[in-house]
């Protein structure tokens, strides 16, 4: 039973990596009309939101875009950065999203700051407390332990609407500039409904890695 938990997580995570890896290949050689870049994109957007303390930066890696507020930063992974792609326009809008979320105070945004200190500290102590709570077979120092790594499944829940959110601004700016055409916009969904997929992936992971420990304490209590 153990390993069933195991490979559905498994299974479930590389499907949603296959599904992201693929939508990016076909549309990072679609190009879009308006023929700007994911960082022209960027800065566009912002610009017209009254937001150009915000930086657009070109990082390595690839799909490692990210929005920072705390240093007012939209980091672009190269080919996002330089492409004139659907993939590249998408990607490089939904980061602007977030940075829309902060500008109109978005709640869940706030609350996933919240607990970023409490998740990091939550999944260090939380395991050690796991593994001693399952030598000791000691129930309240297993719920315990449980708890405080259920924070980090209480995180994932609550980036979830960010990152569906994200998207949905994204998509809504870059049609009501201009920077794609109606039917162009299809592919973008595409693209940011495929990236979405892997936080729902990984939630789905994460209450099925703490089904696996409750099994397993279970089952050694028995």
């Amino acid at each position: 039973m153990e390993l069933i938990f195991i490979l559905i997580a498994f299974l479930i995570v590389s499907l949603s990596q296959i599904i992201l890896r693929g939508t990016y290949s076909k549309y990072k050689d679609v190009d879009i009309n308006s023929n700007l870049t994911g960082s022209e994109v960027a800065r566009k957007i912002l610009h017209d939101n009254n937001l150009d303390d915000i930086d657009v930066v070109e990082i390595s890696g690839e799909l490692t875009d990210n929005f920072n507020n705390s240093k007012r930063r939209v980091s672009l992974s190269s080919d996002i950065y330089n492409g004139k792609s659907i993939a590249s326009c998408a990607v490089a809008a939904h980061e602007c999203g977030h940075a829309m979320q902060y500008k109109t105070g978005y709640i869940p945004i706030k609350i996933r700051n919240i607990l970023v200190p409490f998740v990091n500290i939550g999944n260090t102590i939380g395991y050690i407390i796991i593994v001693i709570s399952l030598a000791a077979s000691i129930t309240k120092l297993f719920l315990l332990g449980l708890i405080l790594i259920s924070l980090a499944l209480l995180f994932q829940l609550v980036t979830l609407p960010c990152e569906f959110d994200a998207s949905r601004r994204a998509n809504r700016m870059l049609l009501e500039m201009g920077l794609i055409t109606f039917e162009e916009q299809h592919g973008t969904k595409k693209m940011l409904k495929a990236a979405a997929f892997t936080y729902v992936a990984g939630l789905i992971s994460s209450i099925l890695q703490i089904l696996r420990l409750i099994y397993i304490f279970t089952g050694r209590d028995n």
